[in-house]
């Protein structure tokens, strides 16, 4: 097995919280673009236009934003997608969600949506049929949309117990019913063994693309830090856990990345190291390469010392240093230090309330 098999590498938004500018995706795919990104989609959790209002257009502004970031994208290689989060669909799949759907397609395709993925994760599934009734949805958009990839994200996405906690038991054979009936061309995302994976090695990938029947599409929950649990921390650390033998295993490997947009940048740069280095990788030193590249010399120099404060005590470990940490970055003249000055004042807290709103 290639050890330098670097898969297709793209950045996912499917983030809780504040959702980043249209100056933040551009710039944040034009430092990727040239590491190997080829793949962006757009699904914030907090854009109620792919959510629950998904049958209503974006408004006029945002769809032309939406419109220039897709050329942007397109101008660098990347190809730009979507992802349409249809609220509980599968439980009504009825003639008017069948031509409000057609409409929201086409409102899509029009602002140069090359890639579509349809999203039911954080949904309720304990139905039985659950699997028929996506496949049933899935396949009636593939019959109708342009897009060059359709993409799939199932309502148990991990192996994780806690999705069946919040959304209920998932059903019997969910996964290999998925991996018979639904079309071999559609990809599936899969976060790994749990919803914020610790390790992705090829065991595990080889039982999922077994139950698909086809190589996973990874949807990677780092460096994301939204939730209450999670927005307290800034995940800033190199990749690490991701076997580089995955690579010739998995359709592609999706970063869903932090709240912090700048920030974000230095964790994602490390992921084509990771796979291009194999059994050689480094993740310190990747991610001091990544972290000067990013942050520059003087703030990678506060940051690196840090790393551990940030990704690991959290605001709540500071104590009463906080008001010297938020002094220090706030001396610094840089668009991250501002993000982390935002973050130790609270900027950046996610409550369960907007998540359970979203």
């Amino acid at each position: 097995m290639n050890a330098n098999a670097i898969p297709p590498l793209g950045v996912i938004e499917g983030y809780y919280g504040r959702p980043w500018s249209w100056a933040d995706r551009t710039g944040t795919i034009e430092t990727l673009a040239p590491a190997g990104y080829d793949f962006y989609l757009y699904a914030p959790k907090a854009d109620a236009y792919l959510r629950r209002r998904w049958r209503e257009p974006h408004p006029a502004g945002e769809s032309a934003a939406l419109s220039a970031f897709a050329k942007r994208c397109e101008t660098l290689g990347v190809a730009f997608g979507v992802g349409l989060s249809p609220f509980e669909l599968y439980l009504d799949f009825g003639d008017e969600a069948k031509a409000a759907l057609d409409d929201k397609l086409a409102h899509l395709e029009s602002l140069g949506v090359r890639q579509l993925a349809i999203l039911f994760d954080d949904m309720r599934g304990d139905r039985e049929d659950l699997a028929r009734r996506q496949i049933e949805i899935l396949h009636w958009v593939g019959e109708r949309s342009t897009a060059d990839r359709l993409i799939f994200c199932p309502t148990y996405y991990s192996d994780e117990p806690a999705l069946d906690r919040f959304f209920g038991q998932r059903p019997a054979h969910y996964l290999e019913t998925l991996g018979e009936d639904l079309d071999p061309g559609i990809d599936i995302f899969w976060t790994g063994p749990e919803v914020c994976s610790r390790e992705l090695r090829v065991g595990h990938i080889e039982r999922v693309a077994a139950s698909l029947r086809r190589p996973p599409l990874i949807w990677d929950n780092y460096p994301v830090n939204d939730g209450p649990r999670m927005s307290p921390f800034l995940h800033l650390r190199a990749f690490t856990g991701r076997d580089p033998d995955i690579g010739a295993l998995v359709r592609g490997h999706a970063v869903n990345p932090a709240l912090q947009p700048i920030l974000s940048r230095i964790p994602a740069l490390t992921l084509p190291r990771s796979y291009a280095d194999g059994a050689g990788y480094d993740y310190r030193l990747a991610f001091e390469d990544a972290a000067l590249s990013v942050l520059g010399p003087e703030l990678a120099s506060l940051v690196s010392p840090r790393l551990s404060t940030f990704q690991e005590g959290g605001r709540s470990g500071l104590g009463d240093g906080l008001e010297r940490m938020v002094a220090r970055f706030a001396a610094v003249d840089h668009p991250a230090a501002r993000e982390i000055v935002d973050w130790l004042n609270g900027a950046w807290c996610v409550t369960a309330e907007e998540i359970a709103a979203s």
